[in-house]
């Protein structure tokens, strides 16, 4: 295993530690850990795809690696944001709007999955493209941002329900609400390019045998 593999592995090896410290609420500032490992986890979906190209050490198991990675990740963060519940109500709130915006972030993911999947069942390889990355730069920090908040609700405004902080609640799930958009935006343009993935071949076939 090539070393962008081994930091592909350690992100999904600090998924748990992400999880147990998120939900952990007898760990003093676990909330913070929580999201200081998410944010470490974030950099290593950069760091490992920089090494690899750099070294030319890309290959086919790190690229499924990575995506399967860089999956899990996004599921979990939106999961403990969404779903996890932050001095008695979820960290998102309205929380109805949160749970579609989760519901869509994640089945786009599985949509452009099965996208490749038929692609490399034809003998095609589909590069992730510019609006993929920034799509994903987006994901990772508006979560980071939701863990800090939980966080510093959790610890310092447990007793405070001030102007400032609805506007802050707001202003968050204004950004949930953008990423979802944003997130449905390149994958749709990544449908549109791929299109030709959806040509059945069996029919082309037969139309050439008959001319």
């Amino acid at each position: 295993m090539n070393t962008p593999n081994k930091i592909t592995l350690a992100r999904l090896l600090l998924i748990p530690l992400i999880i147990f410290f998120y939900l952990a609420e007898f760990i003093p500032y676990g909330r913070l850990v929580a999201a200081i490992l998410f944010m470490i986890a974030c950099l290593t979906d950069f760091l490992d795809g920089y090494l690899a190209r750099k070294n030319n050490q890309v290959t086919t198991l790190g690229k499924f690696f990575d995506s399967i990675a860089d999956k899990i990740l996004i599921m979990t963060g939106l999961i403990l944001i969404v779903a996890v519940p932050v001095l008695g109500h979820p960290a998102v709130r309205v929380e109805w709007l949160g749970v579609v915006c989760a519901i869509v972030i994640l089945a786009r993911e599985f949509i452009i999955s099965a996208l490749r999947q038929l692609a490399a069942s034809k003998g095609k390889v589909l590069a992730a493209d510019m609006g993929g990355k920034i799509k994903a730069t987006i994901q990772f920090i508006v979560i980071s941002i939701y863990m800090i908040f939980a966080f510093v609700e959790t610890e310092f405004l447990a007793d405070i329900n001030t102007t400032a902080v609805t506007v802050v609640r707001f202003v968050l799930m204004v950004l949930l609400i953008a990423t979802a958009i944003f997130t449905v935006y390149t994958g749709a343009g990544y449908l549109i390019r791929n299109r030709e993935v959806f040509k059945d071949e069996n029919k082309n076939n037969q139309i050439e045998n008959k001319e």
